[in-house]
């Protein structure tokens, strides 16, 4: 265990010193909140005097042993318009700030732990509401011990072991009497910090804060004031030095997530130029099978026509099934009903045709032409269906 001197520019310097501190003996805090550690140990020692910031070797429950940082010392307590301390220990863990610390009541040989304890246990851990409700980085240590203060002086966790008087007849110790007033203020003047609250006799001493004051020369002085400068100078940078580092990992992080999203428009990009390949090649064989079709017909008909004198336009083509020579006449009637409708408009603008007669005809000649599309249209899926039938035999072919 290592204490720390009273001074507080010593005490700066020795958290100081045990927060810069690398190697296997060194604090395991993270590097980001050491500077926040050391901020609220100094608060912490300000407002309580009695608690001194120490490093000791703390053992986990699975056995693992660290070094870390506690305050030890006491904590004042009112009781009865008599305020007396209480010794406490504040283990600041692995995790501190960002979790509470650890905090254990640590009575001397002439106390004993009251049982049972609202909020300490009999092997002297500590448990308030403050901890449980621990936030980072609101919470602290000063709001910790003035919370420990109320809530001891509400229920006191330690009571002083009875002894009996020489010249009465030998009794067990009593366990139930509650803290007694302390001696007179002249019997604890000769210690550093506020003495401890339980005194020989199970009497319980008043705080009193006395300071040695100490001299130091002009050099010592002026050591020490440049080492302080120079910390806070390194700590500065550091500081500047991290505001940048962060800064060029959020450009960093921005520029990833524009190359993500990037990446996500290049793969849509690409999936859809696959989906529009394939619908092409799919093209390409339709086209590819009609070409097929067209060449052989040119084929097999390029020989027939330089025998013919007398050639008739509408035996041209030969329809090579039904459903194709349906198409041909649905189309050509439909054809030839636009031309007659057409026909009519010309007579009527002339006035060759009736208008009486000229509506007959043409709601005649529609209701005629609407038939013959309707089918034409059902031709033309039949047709389509059985063209996609034919080009799936193909492929499995």
């Amino acid at each position: 265990m290592v204490p720390s001197p009273l001074n507080p520019q010593q005490v700066q310097q020795f958290l100081s010193s045990v927060l810069s501190q690398r190697g296997p003996s060194s604090v395991p805090y993270d590097e980001s909140t050491k500077w926040l550690i050391r901020q609220h140990l100094l608060n912490l020692i300000s407002a309580y005097p009695s608690l001194e910031p120490k490093t000791a070797s703390f053992t986990h429950n699975d056995g693992r042993s660290v070094n870390l940082l506690q305050a030890d010392g006491t904590i004042p307590m009112p009781f009865h318009g008599v305020t007396y301390n209480i010794p406490v220990i504040i283990w600041l863990l692995e995790s501190y700030p960002r979790h509470p610390p650890c905090v254990y009541v640590n009575p001397t040989a002439d106390m004993i732990i009251k049982r049972p304890h609202a909020h300490v246990t009999p092997s002297g851990l500590v448990s308030l509401p403050y901890l449980q409700n621990w936030v980072y980085p609101s919470s602290n240590l000063v709001d910790l011990a003035s919370d420990l203060s109320a809530a001891f002086a509400r229920d006191p966790p330690l009571y002083s072991r009875r002894r009996p008087q020489p010249t009465q007849s030998p009794t067990p110790p009593s366990y139930d009497s509650p803290l007694t007033r302390p001696p007179p203020a002249d019997q604890s003047l000769s210690r550093p910090f506020p003495p401890s609250p339980y005194g020989g006799g199970g009497r319980v001493q008043v705080q009193h804060v006395h300071h040695q004051q100490q001299s130091d020369d002009a050099a010592e002085v002026y050591k020490k004031n440049a080492i302080n400068k120079l910390v806070e100078m390194v700590h500065g940078d550091l500081v500047s030095m991290r505001r940048a580092r962060e800064a060029e990992a959020e450009e960093l992080l921005s520029l990833q997530a524009g190359l993500k999203r990037r990446e996500e428009e290049l793969n849509r990009g690409l999936k859809e130029m696959v989906g529009e390949k394939e619908t092409l090649e799919q093209q390409l064989q339709v086209i590819s099978m009609n070409t097929d079709i067209l060449d052989s017909w040119v084929r097999e008909n390029q020989c027939k026509t330089k025998n013919l004198v007398d050639f008739d336009v509408d035996n041209a083509f030969e329809c090579v099934d039904t459903l194709s020579k349906q198409m041909l006449e649905c189309t050509a009637l439909d054809l030839a009903i636009e031309d007659a409708i057409y026909s009519l408009d010309k007579s009527f603008q002339d006035g060759v045709v009736p208008f009486d007669q000229y509506l007959r005809n043409v709601r005649l000649l529609s209701r005629e032409q609407f038939f013959h599309r309707a089918t034409a249209s059902k031709v033309r899926a039949a047709q389509m269906e059985a063209q996609v039938a034919a080009i799936a035999g193909r492929l499995h072919s």
